[in-house]
């Protein structure tokens, strides 16, 4: 990343739908220009100027000038981040407060067997779509 971004100030700026979108342009495409984004989401030029400046700020895209035109990219780095941040919050709503797995050793009632079900499936969830995101940036 161009600089350290607090993670509430990242996913403020990943609060805006376009720009989720544009990542994920960037992301699926490689480096494009602004005209290229603009185009592929149907926004204006200048729009997008504006949306790149504020990913670029918060360490999300890079550019480096070749030439007259500005490809822009994903930031790797930077939204690995982002994932290493959402794998810390805790899902069962406890904030950190809890070991989730110890509170159904033993005994643990069929309410509490069904969540932790729930948060395994969510977390095998994760781990199988980080292994096809590998697996598709090795074949490239």
């Amino acid at each position: 990343m161009e600089k350290k971004t607090d993670p509430s100030e990242m996913f403020k700026v990943l609060s805006v739908d376009t720009r989720v979108k544009m990542l994920d342009l960037l992301k699926s495409k490689g480096p494009l220009g602004a005209k290229s984004i603009a185009e592929s989401i149907g926004i204006s030029i200048a729009a997008v100027s504006q949306h790149l400046k504020i990913l670029k700020q918060a360490g999300l895209v890079k550019s480096e000038r070749k030439g007259y035109w500005i490809p822009y990219t994903v930031d790797e780095e930077a939204l690995e981040c982002c994932r290493q941040v959402l794998n810390e919050v805790c899902t069962c709503g406890c904030q950190g407060t809890c070991n989730f797995e110890e509170n159904v050793q033993g005994d643990p009632d069929l309410k509490s067997l069904i969540k932790y079900e729930e948060e395994l499936k969510t977390r095998l969830k994760l781990v199988q779509e980080r292994i096809k995101g590998i697996e598709s940036q090795e074949k490239k």
